[in-house]
């Protein structure tokens, strides 16, 4: 069957990958309204296409944070990749780097800093939580600087792991056979008890069951729960605040992008704690459910930061139309998140090459029936909403 459009990709997936491995992938937060939600609010944006333009030309370039990219279509971050293909990362990052754009590392990956690096030239930036143990997060730091990443993606919704059901259904396990590449080598310390973690050695030869993880293991996820949200639980810092993305800035001169902001609140304190950008984002809907589409939410952080950061946002994107929407309110540039994992599962590298490509022929044939040369020829003009016209955008 030919793939004509990014959605036909997750069917595909679903066929390929273990039903615990797609669920994780594809499922979202308790009842998954927002899940639904991250799309369904694209389709009560409209268009209003000016005409009589010549379009023979289109220019999709654009700068982000001084790096010039192809397209303002870029890859968020994506855990534990090489479930999805052998390949995992360093597929999607030759991928990117093809495309011309940005891919940012998960730091759950299953490939490390230093393997994505040596895919090739690139730009790349980092994605980071917060641990307990700031010895921890600064080595990561370094060795995301070390390698040649350019920013720092610093995820802050996830003080706490959202209750993902499916996870929980399919007592989520990291498959023995990988781990998270990126805690490879580090000097842990000691991490907090987590009730029957199951560890994984490094040199992939065994399995055993220890209640604390110990130095240079690799950590494979495995509880009566979901083994993913009792490893956050253990390790990822519930106290972080405002005060650490400070403390962040006295450890790397990297940029760092606050990602997760959902309100024009936070917005303006991510302004003054110095960030360099905003990432508008609920997680791909597996946090906080009925929270709102990050569609719906972009527009109120674009006015709190008033020009002063770049804004982008995460989740729901699925159509060159939806990456239009997204700038015409504001948006600097969109990440992808699923379409790269079920792209990869289906076709490894190229599967994930073809979802950018798509994307932005679909994006540069919306910028031409709309009559726009370049990105800042997209204006709010170009839409009309059901926030601002109720009667004219029907509602699903």
């Amino acid at each position: 069957m030919e793939i004509t459009n990014v959605s036909e990709y997750e069917a595909i997936a679903k066929e390929k990958l273990p039903k615990m491995v797609y669920d994780y992938y594809a499922s979202g937060a308790e009842d998954q309204w927002t899940l639904k939600e991250n799309r369904n609010a694209f389709s009560r944006i409209l268009f209003r296409p000016r005409i009589l333009i010549d379009v023979s030309k289109i220019d999709m370039t654009t700068t982000v944070l001084g790096f010039k990219i192809s397209m303002p279509i870029m890859i968020a971050p994506s855990a534990m990749q090489k479930m999805a293909h052998p390949e995992g990362e360093n597929a999607t990052a030759r991928a990117a780097s093809a495309a011309g754009t940005i891919m940012i590392l998960s730091s759950w990956a299953t490939s490390s800093v230093e393997e994505v690096a040596s895919t090739g030239p690139g730009i790349r930036f980092f994605q980071l939580y917060v641990h307990k143990d700031r010895n921890v997060v600064a080595q990561l730091v370094r060795r995301a600087e070390r390698a040649g990443f350019k920013a720092i993606a610093l995820t802050v919704d996830t003080p706490r792991l959202g209750r993902r059901e499916a996870d929980i259904k399919n007592r989520f396990t990291l498959p023995p056979f990988l781990t998270l590449k990126n805690f490879e080598g580090l000097d842990l310390g000691k991490m907090d008890k987590v009730s029957d973690i199951c560890l994984i050695n490094l040199n992939f030869n065994y399995r055993f069951t220890l209640p604390v993880c110990s130095p240079n293991d690799g950590i494979i996820l495995q509880t009566d729960d979901s083994g993913l949200a009792s490893y956050v639980a253990g390790q990822v810092d519930r106290s972080l605040s405002w005060k650490d993305v400070k403390w962040l800035q006295t450890i790397t001169s990297l940029p760092i992008l606050v990602k997760g902001v959902l309100t024009a609140e936070d917005t303006r304190l991510a302004v003054q704690a110095g960030a360099a950008g905003i990432i508008v984002s609920n997680h791909g809907a597996r946090q906080l459910d009925y929270v709102p589409a990050t569609i719906m939410a972009l527009e109120e952080v674009v006015k709190a930061a008033q020009g002063r950061v770049p804004v982008f946002l995460d989740g729901g994107v699925r159509r060159g139309t939806d990456v239009f929407k997204a700038l015409a309110l504001g948006a600097s540039g969109i990440f992808i998140g699923r379409p790269v994992v079920f792209s990869l599962a289906a076709e490894g590298e190229a599967g994930v090459r073809k979802v950018l490509q798509m994307l932005r022929d679909e994006f540069e044939l919306t910028m031409a029936l709309t009559g726009c040369r370049s990105l800042k020829e997209i204006t709010r003009n170009h839409i009309v909403t059901d926030w601002d016209h109720p009667r004219v955008v029907p509602r699903l």
